[in-house]
């Protein structure tokens, strides 16, 4: 067993105040099949990055070996994978880089056409194999399921789950209860390693959550009846201290008895003053005890939704639909109607055309054969599978789309956007942050129909879940591409297979 040692890590992004790790401490097993995961722009690239060695920080970093990163940057697409195997890691036989390829479903003739030519599920599997075919590293792996589609991302959850020493990035559900056996989150008070998948870490924490909430409210009631207690004290104590040195101490009958009166008076005072000391020690000891709660709690506040009704039950139809390009056709055949209230999953393979069925439901010229139906003045709100090419301020954002700005900006931060987020540049956002971007752009634009195509790349499983539950709770008409197995099993009222 071998470890890797984090100790005091603290990471600020040059330009900025906040710090993104401050005063980390952890280890971690090399043997592990280790699962990060964490709120979009939590760190989780950039604790990557910095194990890579690829920024400065503050804090030490041990490790008994180096690391690989999956995307491996690829240095000319114009080679073969035997020719990038060659090139990158001559020392690696070809026979290991087959081995690791037979599990992954990829076919001998991949290995000799040019990179840049594979799909990209294809792509995906021959940069892991490259990457378990050199031995002695330890690999992290940055979101690998984002180009493969439902069979591809079982395939590969298969493969890690016999494997062993990786730190996975990932926010599917179901990939990650596949292949992982520790869960490594980024919180927002901090960072804990828990052994487990995510399933079981997500029910800890859920538990967690709720004895917090519970103990927290406890103590509210506790605070408050110690700060009235106190009060009370405090007055009790005041009154007393004034009888003994006010008028009527002096009506006391002797010197003597004045004398033991005061004495006993001021015995009363300093018994009330001390009980106020020890009520307010309590006080502080509950304040401090209830302060450290709460600070990893994930408040994901619900969205709303609110849908444009509309006046017939159809809203589209496709009846025979084949997309072809360059005379190859994508799919034959296909039909589906869409009425209001259906949430339907576009399931298949890549490269089955669901992206271009999507597009045709929007009104956009794709080459194909059949008949389209769409009812009249239906309104679509469409959220394009890319969110690269964002750029700008969010302000200018909602006003480019006459977005309602406040809306716009609750919604983001719903989904976990900090107020400074706002400030930045959008081509400065992290792929998720970019993604519920598009998201939110969506949710404030009313319409008829939701037309979604992989909505949840790069985005946070808790993020997931609350759009998830969105869906659930309004009930909208919507047609969507999405690889998310427990997302589709979920939501979808219909799926059309391709």
């Amino acid at each position: 067993m071998a470890l890797i040692q984090i100790t005091d890590l603290t990471f600020t992004y040059p330009g900025s105040f906040d710090p993104v790790f401050e005063h980390v401490s952890f280890q971690l097993d090399t043997d592990w099949r280790l699962g990060l995961t964490g709120r979009n722009g939590r760190g989780k690239t950039t604790l990557l990055r910095l194990l890579q060695g690829q920024y400065p920080y503050q804090g030490t970093i041990t490790a008994p070996g180096g690391f690989e990163y999956f995307p491996y940057p690829i240095p000319d697409a114009a080679l073969t994978p035997l020719e990038l195997l060659e090139c990158s890691f001559p020392d690696v036989p070809q026979w290991r880089l087959r081995r690791e390829l037979a599990p992954l479903f990829v076919t001998d003739d991949a290995l000799y056409r040019p990179f840049s030519t594979l799909s990209g599920g294809e792509q995906a599997k021959i940069l892991l194999a490259l990457l378990f075919a050199r031995e002695g590293r330890y690999l992290l792996i940055d979101e690998p399921t984002n180009h493969l589609d439902e069979t591809g991302r079982a395939l590969v959850s298969r493969y890690l789950a016999k494997k062993s020493g990786f730190l996975l990035v990932s926010h599917d559900r179901a990939f990650l209860d596949g292949c992982v056996d520790h869960i490594l989150s980024i919180n927002r008070g901090g960072i804990e390693v828990q052994k487990g998948n995510f399933s079981s870490w997500y029910e800890n924490r859920q538990r967690q959550d709720a004895f917090e909430l519970a103990q927290n409210a406890q103590l509210k009631k506790e605070i408050g009846r110690l700060k009235q207690a106190a009060r009370q004290s405090r007055a009790w104590a005041d009154k007393v201290e004034n009888t003994k040195i006010g008028p009527h101490s002096a009506k006391v009958t002797g010197e003597a008895d004045a004398m033991g009166g005061r004495a006993y008076i001021g015995e009363q005072s300093r018994r009330m003053q001390q009980r106020r000391k020890n009520l307010e020690r309590r006080q502080n000891a509950a304040i401090e005890e209830k302060s450290a709660l709460l600070k990893n709690i994930e408040q994901a506040a619900p969205l709303k939704l609110h849908q444009l009704p509309y006046h017939t039950d159809r809203l589209a139809l496709l009846r025979d639909v084949s997309v072809c390009y360059g005379g190859a056709p994508v799919c034959r055949g296909v039909s589906f109607c869409v009425e209001q209230g259906d949430r339907i999953a576009l399931r298949g393979a890549n490269g089955t055309g669901k992206t271009s069925l999507l597009r045709l439901l929007c009104g956009e010229d794709v080459p194909h054969t059949g008949t389209v139906e769409r009812s009249s003045r239906l309104q679509i709100s469409y959220v394009r599978q890319d969110p690269s090419g964002l750029r700008g301020d969010l302000g200018a954002y909602a006003a480019r789309y006459g977005l309602d700005e406040s809306l716009f900006k609750a919604i983001l931060r719903k989904l976990d956007f900090a107020r400074v987020q706002f400030e930045k540049d959008m081509a400065d956002f992290s792929a998720g942050q970019k993604k519920k971007v598009l998201l939110a752009r969506s949710l404030c634009k009313p319409s008829h129909l939701l037309v979604w195509d992989e909505p949840l790349n790069y985005v946070d499983v808790l993020s997931r879940m609350q759009i998830e539950g969105l869906l659930l709770e309004f009930q909208p008409t919507i047609v969507f591409v999405e690889h998310d197995r427990v997302f589709c099993d979920h939501v979808a009222t219909k799926a059309v297979m391709l």
